[in-house]
Order: C-alpha cells, then sequence, then structure tokens
C-alpha cells in the first residue's frame, strides 16, 4: 500500500500532553519556543544556527503539515493539555514504510525542560508508533555528548546498538562527531 492511503490519526494525548500534526497558523508559537530555546539548541540542531523569521517558521510549519499527509515525514508538536503551551517538537522521521521502520527526533522547550515532559512525549509517540503505524522498530539517534537525549532513551529502555564513530560534523558544521543509536523493537 501507498503510504499516503494509510490511515491514522493526526492526534493523541498522554497523561500532561496533546501530541498532533502541525497545522497551518502553528509557525508563530513554534517560532517563539525556538527563540526561546536557541542557546540550548546551538550544541545539537545545525537549523537553530539559521536566523529564522516567524514567517520562516510558518512556512516551515506548512510544510510539515504537507509532509504530514502526504506520510513522508511524520513532524508532531506536543502541548500542555491544561494550558495550552507549546512543550516540544518531535515526530517520526527517517521513515521506511515497507520495514515500518521509524525514528523519533525531539527537542524541548527551554522553558518546560526538566519536568518529564519530553520523556512522556517520546513514550507516547513510541507508542503510536507501535500501536497505529504498526511499527516493527523505534530508533532514536543522536550526539554521544548530548546527555539529555541520551538519558530520554535510556530511561525508556531503548537498546543502545552502537555508536557509528565520526559520523557527521557537529551542529556548528566544524568537529566530527559521534552517534548512538537506541532501538526498540517488536
Amino acid at each position: 500500500m501507498k503510504p499516503i492511503l494509510i490511515d491514522f490519526p493526526s492526534e493523541f494525548e498522554t497523561e500532561r500532553l496533546i501530541i498532533n500534526m502541525p497545522k497551518p497558523g502553528d509557525g508563530k508559537v513554534v517560532y517563539e519556543s525556538k527563540k526561546a530555546s536557541k542557546n540550548e539548541l546551538l550544541p545539537w540542531m545545525p537549523w537553530a544556527h539559521r536566523d529564522e523569521s516567524e514567517e520562516d517558521a510558518e512556512v516551515n510549519i506548512r510544510e510539515a503539515h504537507v509532509n504530514f499527509l502526504t506520510r513522508e515525514d511524520l513532524r508532531l508538536l506536543v502541548f500542555h493539555k491544561e494550558t495550552g503551551a507549546l512543550i516540544a517538537n518531535s515526530g517520526l522521521h527517517r521513515i521506511d514504510w515497507d520495514a515500518r521502520k521509524f525514528e523519533i527526533g525531539y527537542w524541548i522547550d527551554t522553558r518546560y525542560s526538566g519536568r518529564g515532559y519530553m520523556t512522556e512525549a517520546v513514550k507516547g509517540i513510541e507508542g503510536f508508533a507501535f500501536n497505529e503505524l504498526e511499527a516493527n522498530r523505534v530508533e532514536i539517534r543522536c550526539d554521544t555528548k548530548n546527555v539529555k537525549s541520551r538519558a530520554i532513551a535510556e530511561r525508556l529502555g531503548y537498546e543502545l546498538e552502537g555508536i557509528l564513530r565520526k559520523d557527521s560534523l557537529d551542529a556548528y558544521g566544524k568537529e566530527l562527531r559521534d552517534t548512538c543509536i537506541y532501538a526498540k523493537v517488536k
């Protein structure tokens, strides 16, 4: 079956969070979240180095919306159930629909870190992948030096399958870095 024909929910919940596909109009809150978290994102996210306007963020959100609908990439926004605040950005990336393999990527708005939201969101997204998308494999990849990201994978019981040495340049484009590959399989 062609991925575009695969039906699944575009929104789901965890205990404290609502997780859904990006929608037109979400660019403003994503822009504000990136701006508030820029210093913490710089070491890990190459895109954090680009100057982005609110309009650029909205264009990015609309592209992510289309990619979700075509099933090419499943970006997800994480909102607080009670306040409606955007807590984090996440998603299922590097999708292989034939093998049913997905990679969870994530970053949290600095203003909400340290409260377990990202762990809760990743656990919810993992459940969505295995239960709704019939995943056989879910991965989390991160820089070996990204201690917070590694801690989430380890806290949720992902197995460190290996480390790709000198796999990519750091977010500054200067130093070769190693990448951890964590996974859970069905």
